[in-house]
């Protein structure tokens, strides 16, 4: 296997632990009484399936997202980029514009 899928399953595997970590603190917790939910009705623990199942995408891309960002060296040379100063135009008629005079009604 290639290891840019090892690294990519390896970080995702990371975030779907730590998205079971934070669905069982939820439900300890008893957040927006989900425990109530999960244990006391039919739909429970499908609710909990999709629960977890969002949080795995949620927290594997974050995870896998951070540890992509945070692969990359450190480029802190200063031979890099044009370091002129802007050229600033003052007068309008430099670029040969005039200003046209706006008659406005005062309707307030």
């Amino acid at each position: 296997m290639p290891d840019h899928i090892k690294f990519i399953l390896r970080h995702a595997f990371y975030g779907f632990l730590i998205a079971c970590t934070f669905t069982g603190m939820v439900l300890y917790f008893n957040i927006a009484n989900i425990w109530h939910l999960v244990t006391h009705t039919t739909e429970g623990p499908i609710a909990l399936a999709v629960f977890v199942i969002l949080c795995t995408i949620t927290f594997g891309s974050v995870q896998i997202g951070m540890q992509i960002m945070t692969m990359g060296e450190e480029d802190d040379d200063a031979d890099g980029g044009k370091r002129d100063d802007l050229p600033v135009l003052d007068d309008m008629t430099a670029l040969n514009q005039v200003p046209i005079p706006i008659h406005a009604d005062d309707r307030r």
